[in-house]
């Protein structure tokens, strides 16, 4: 029984190279899609667990007794019999009282950021606009230099300020605090927002100025709605950022403990050794919740604001 033998012809000279099955081509990318999505999963996995972890461990020492803490410190879980609110109860109770304070810090904290937020927006609105929006010389340069003093590391600021506001009296009152924080925040906020109002049509703005409206009713009418996102963002971020700082606070509130902010009490008790670690992990969970319920509060717009700004449409 004889065995054929089948051979390809070669392909005759000048004539392109057979391309590829368009049934091998799909299985190749599906087999790609499958690898890179189950790298995006292990991706997104690892990343929840670094973040999520800490927080979750640092909530479950807050509410562990101290003694059951030192004999099983690594434990993740407990039991119900286990829980207690002593810890809670200890840091949010005032100084008289024999707590901690962290009430009256976090009302402080609060004070001051929010005041941080409402003066930076006002402010970054019209700087923003005016970058975005105005023609004048030096336009294109001057969104980049509101950045880039940014930059500067708040350390080489300290000193300055602290001469200033002890010669002008202002040590341990929250507003000049808040001044601090607004002299922070203004360029990053400006930067943000410049972003986003140059994505809003000039054509809505063009209209409403050849109905009659002033600048100023263009900012209020059209502008403000259209770039609520990035407004709500941009807050956010503002918010966290003075709520969170505690180089000037330490600078400016050191003496006054009625006017400490809540960054300030939680490293007095990081820094006292009589102070038991159920009671700072406690103080660390009440510094952290309200920055996570804002930003729950505020996810889609602020996704939506932090990207906004990426494409000039």
């Amino acid at each position: 029984m004889s065995v054929e033998t089948v051979t390809t012809a070669p392909s005759p000279p000048g004539r392109p190279p057979r391309a590829p099955s368009r049934g091998g081509s799909r299985r190749r990318r599906s087999r790609e899609e499958r690898v890179w999505g189950t790298l995006r999963v292990l991706t997104i996995i690892a990343l929840a667990l670094v973040t999520i972890l800490p927080f979750v461990y640092m909530l479950v020492l807050s509410v562990r007794p101290i003694a059951e803490v030192l004999l099983e410190p690594g434990r993740l879980w407990v039991s119900p019999s286990e829980i207690t609110a002593d810890t809670y109860r200890e840091v949010l109770t005032s100084v008289d009282d024999g707590g901690q304070g962290f009430l009256q810090y976090m009302g402080n904290s609060a004070l001051v950021a929010t005041v941080t937020v409402v003066v930076t927006l006002v402010a970054s609105i019209l700087g923003a606009y005016a970058v975005s929006r105005l023609a004048f010389r030096g336009r294109g340069a001057t969104g980049y230099l509101f950045l880039i003093v940014y930059l500067f590391p708040p350390i080489l600021l300290a000193i300055p300020l602290f001469v200033l506001f002890s010669q002008l009296s202002l040590r341990g009152n929250l507003l000049a605090l808040a001044i601090v924080y607004v002299a922070q925040t203004v360029p990053v906020a400006i930067y943000m927002l410049r972003n986003y109002f140059a994505t809003i049509p000039v054509s809505l703005e063009e209209a409403a100025l050849i109905d009659g409206c002033t600048r100023f009713g263009v900012i209020r009418r059209i502008s403000l709605p259209l770039s609520m996102p990035s407004l709500i963002a941009t807050g956010l971020y503002v918010f966290m950022i003075a709520w969170n700082e505690f180089l000037f606070a330490l600078l400016f509130l050191v003496e006054r403990r009625d006017n400490w902010t809540v960054s300030l009490g939680l490293s007095r008790l990081s820094g006292s050794i009589e102070v038991p670690t159920t009671v700072l992990m406690a103080g660390s969970v009440v510094l952290t919740l309200p920055i996570i319920a804002l930003f729950f509060l505020a996810e889609r717009m602020l996704v939506e604001g932090l990207t906004s700004g990426a494409e000039k449409g």
